[in-house]
């Protein structure tokens, strides 16, 4: 059994490259019968036979497949492209260390022993590290979630990340035709897009939306918004993207569970990113968004869900169906996104494999489709080690292929729609991506979504400048076993 196990697998590749070029197997015979037979009849043949045919046989064999291009160029959308990205650097005094972040539980009184004693194992088994950071309002006992500090937080993640951005493309504010924000759980009035638009003195014109309530896969939202915006812009405008999450006034100060998870995972981030329809200046192409929405079941929408506890006390309860729940949502994405990026030679082994179960009543095992046949990085939401330990499972992944994923849950915690953007540029860090190279994001957020993008490297980055900068040299870190499972 191992043996012929071991054969097929040698065998693989072999079925990989002639079903992956099946057209070039097809073609280069069929123009060599043709280039044989023509050479049989001789040009002056060819020419008579040519004269025989009636004109407006001719016309339409000259005009169909003009006029067919021509519609096609038309209609097709535009490329998008991005041109870079830049996340927020956190500053060492927002770092809280684990003890510091029980102790200060311990202190607060909102918080009883069996609370903490809770949130301590939450911790230790979270696989985050200890220069994960909360904002400044974070840090006072108890909490301080007011809408002072909250703008605060918010100002200073966004704002910094769009600097640093402006910064690495030279572009100015000027040239912005379109803001999009998301921000789930803090949507004040003047919205975070009319906050950017004052502080950078953009046009009157700029077309601008603040998306909230979407969860941690709304960066990918975004992205496919501003993608479809840029269709109806005029060529080479620029589309400004930023994700972030304002911990501010979200932190649960209750006893209930299921609602303590969100304090010990969330901490503070945030990332711009730049689109545009003109490639000349860009790092990487759009090639696909995919979004799935299982939120017409009641277990599926209610699976994280913010709500008050029994003292009034306002946070997030993730259900402990959420694993099932995302693993279906997962199954639906690959579903759709599968034929678009697959190789045929994965298509077919999927279709064959259908068609297997359904005769024989589904008692074989479906066959997984290997996407690292069509990707060459992974960046999987770090929403918590057990989010990337189910993708890995369930994509066979190697440690390696989620390693950008668990390193920047260690470094950064879970920053929402942000983390995607941390894990991209923990791969350039490790100058590991290639011209060439493409990259599947892959999100979940509540509704419950599974959203994802497909990126093709154009030019990697010049150097290691951004997030992980100071730290690089020290990843990847070993996370001990009881980390992570």
């Amino acid at each position: 059994m191992a043996s012929s196990s071991g054969q097929l697998k040698r065998l693989k590749p072999l079925y990989q490259l002639a079903v992956n070029n099946i057209l070039a197997v097809v073609a280069v015979p069929l123009a060599a019968a043709v280039v044989l037979k023509a050479a049989d009849l001789g040009s002056q043949e060819i020419l008579a036979r040519a004269r025989a045919l009636p004109p407006a046989h001719l016309f339409l064999a000259a005009f169909v497949p003009a006029a067919a291009a021509v519609v096609y160029l038309m209609l097709r959308p535009r490329a998008v492209y991005m041109v870079d990205y830049a996340c927020f650097r956190t500053s060492p005094n927002c770092r809280v260390p684990f003890a510091t972040f029980l102790e200060h539980s311990r202190v607060w009184p909102g918080f009883d022993e069996r609370s903490v004693r809770f949130m301590t194992r939450l911790l230790e088994r979270s696989g985050l590290g200890e220069e994960t950071c909360l904002p400044y309002a974070q840090h006072y006992i108890p909490p301080s979630r007011d809408l002072k500090s909250s703008r605060a937080e918010a100002e200073l993640v966004i704002f910094s990340a769009i600097d640093d951005l402006l910064a690495k493309t030279g572009i100015s504010p000027h040239d912005i035709d379109i803001v999009v924000v998301n921000c789930s759980l803090f949507a004040p009035t003047p919205s975070f897009t009319d906050m950017i638009i004052n502080r950078y003195k953009l046009r009157k014109d700029v077309r601008n939306v603040h998306l909230s309530g979407m969860g941690c896969s709304a960066g990918l939202i975004s992205v496919g918004l501003a993608r479809n915006l840029l269709q109806v812009a005029p060529k080479g405008a620029h589309a400004l993207v930023v994700s972030t999450e304002t911990i501010t006034p979200n932190y649960y100060m209750g006893q209930e569970r299921a609602m303590l998870l969100p304090n010990c995972l969330f901490r503070m981030g945030g990332a711009a990113v730049l689109l545009s329809t003109n490639g000349a200046k860009a790092r990487f192409r759009l090639a696909r968004v995919v979004r799935t929405l299982t939120g017409a079941q009641d277990g599926a929408y209610h699976c994280v869900y913010q709500e008050e506890d029994d003292r009034g006390n306002v946070g997030i309860n993730l259900s402990k169906d959420l694993m099932s729940i995302a693993g279906d949502a997962l199954k639906a994405n690959i579903t759709a996104m599968g034929p678009l990026v697959l190789p045929a030679s994965e298509q077919l082994l999927f279709a064959l494999s259908f068609i297997a179960r359904k005769v024989l009543s589904g008692r074989i095992k479906p066959y997984i489709p290997d996407f690292r046949t069509a990707f060459e990085h992974f960046c999987i939401h770090a929403g918590g080690r057990a989010v990337i330990d189910e993708l890995q499972r369930s994509l066979t992944l190697s440690d390696e292929q989620v390693e950008a994923s668990r390193m920047t849950l260690h470094r950064f915690g879970n920053t929402s729609s942000s983390s995607l953007w941390y894990e991209l540029a923990y791969v350039e860090a490790k100058d590991r991506m290639r011209k060439g190279d493409r990259v599947w994001m892959i999100g979940f957020g509540s509704g419950f979504k599974c959203n994802s993008a497909a990126w093709e490297c154009i030019r990697p980055a010049a150097n290691a400048d951004g997030p992980w900068a100071t730290c690089i040299q020290r990843y990847p870190v070993d996370i001990p076993d009881v980390l992570k499972h």
